[in-house]
């Protein structure tokens, strides 16, 4: 599992390796959905979540949109995002190529767990997420760190310009230095898009003061899971955060 030396409370993003599952979904896939078999599944799941206890979880049906939902217990919520201030309860999303973004306010205690594809990431999923932190929680921006987990990398990302005109209306285009898109050299009439760079831009325009990213592709790196370069019949990976019940 890898960390984020910014962030201080327990965490992780998963990789697919240290798990029981076979074939596409080799080894730790924690997608009940994928087509893999139930209880290879279950034991890979077993295995993260004995990592941090077996704590009470909160997870999504996520959507691909810009719903942020603060918690107090676990369950099941429709949207792309979690957040709590309740020690113990772990939060988590799942991933295959879009970004999973951790959240702590290590001031007013409390953490989040987003899941950002490009839908996700025009519809404002972080800034969504900050000002829910602001509104529910008191938490004061520059106190937050934001860790960007793995996803997969602008060389990697083909869109066509329909998605692109979705992100010259949310004004997130990058800079000169670092667009966050560029035609597609391999193919005209298509575009490489860097969503990193978009939820980069999106935390810098909120004032967050305390930004890490992994900077790992899912699609290039034989670590990861990745829905695009595996053409769909693949695993899962987590991200997950938890607030700790008594300091450490």
């Amino acid at each position: 599992m890898l960390t984020s030396a910014l962030l201080s409370v327990p965490h992780g993003f998963t990789t697919r390796e240290g798990g029981v599952s076979e074939g596409p979904y080799h080894s730790l896939n924690l997608a009940v959905s994928s087509g893999d078999d139930l209880e290879r599944v279950k034991e890979n799941q077993r295995r993260v979540l004995e990592q941090f206890g077996y704590p009470p979880v909160a997870l999504l049906d996520q959507l691909h949109g810009n719903i942020v939902h603060p918690v107090a217990g676990p369950g099941v919520w429709q949207g792309d995002g979690l957040l709590t201030n309740t020690p113990g309860l772990l939060l988590r999303v799942g991933v295959a190529d879009c970004y999973p973004v951790l959240l702590h306010d290590p001031v007013r205690q409390v953490v989040g767990a987003l899941h950002a594809g490009w839908r996700g990431v025009v519809a404002g999923i972080l800034p969504r997420a900050l000002e829910q932190m602001q509104q529910h929680y008191g938490s004061h921006l520059q106190d937050v760190r934001v860790a960007l987990g793995p996803g997969i990398s602008g060389p990697r990302f083909q869109v066509g310009p329909e998605v692109i005109e979705h992100f010259c209306e949310a004004g997130l285009t990058g800079s000169p230095q670092a667009p966050i898109y560029r035609p597609d050299p391999a193919q005209e009439g298509k575009y490489l898009l860097e969503l990193a760079g978009a939820l980069q831009q999106q935390a810098r325009r909120a004032g967050i003061e305390h930004y890490w990213a992994l900077g790992a592709c899912t699609y290039a790196d034989p670590r990861f899971f990745s829905h695009r370069r595996d053409r769909g019949q693949t695993g899962r990976m987590w991200a997950l955060i938890q607030l700790p019940t008594s300091s450490f």
